[in-house]
């Protein structure tokens, strides 16, 4: 089973996500660490490939989302939580996306660093 690693605040704010939600995309990680790809998770628009996926997750009229990575071998990197506030369309922000691309670099940094480490 491939371990998580959490970039930057990405666990803190899942904690705050409502329980029952924190639940599915615990669950939905952990179908990842397995190697399955979880049901409820797609590609994110805009990263060019199937590595980066989101899970959507809604509850009490929000709609919060977890984007994480299994672009590496050997570890997943959950990269942002969040909830999504625009009510205007299912796209997601500019600056969500933005802080993900940043997030990515990070992981890619970190697996270096992990793998040297090994």
């Amino acid at each position: 089973m491939k371990p998580v690693a959490w970039i930057a605040s990405s666990l803190k704010d899942l904690r705050a996500f409502p329980e029952e939600l924190r639940d599915d995309v615990g669950f939905s990680l952990y179908q990842a660490q397995l190697g399955r790809k979880p049901a409820d998770a797609k590609p994110l628009r805009g990263f060019g490939s199937a590595n980066v996926l989101e899970i959507v997750a809604s509850g009490d009229d929000r709609t919060y989302r977890a984007v994480f990575t299994v672009q590496f071998a050997d570890i997943i990197y959950v990269l942002h939580c969040f909830e999504k506030k625009s009510r205007s369309g299912i796209a997601t922000p500019r600056q969500e996306i933005d802080l993900i691309k940043a997030r990515l670099k990070l992981a890619e940094q970190e697996y270096k660093t992990w793998k040297e480490s090994k």
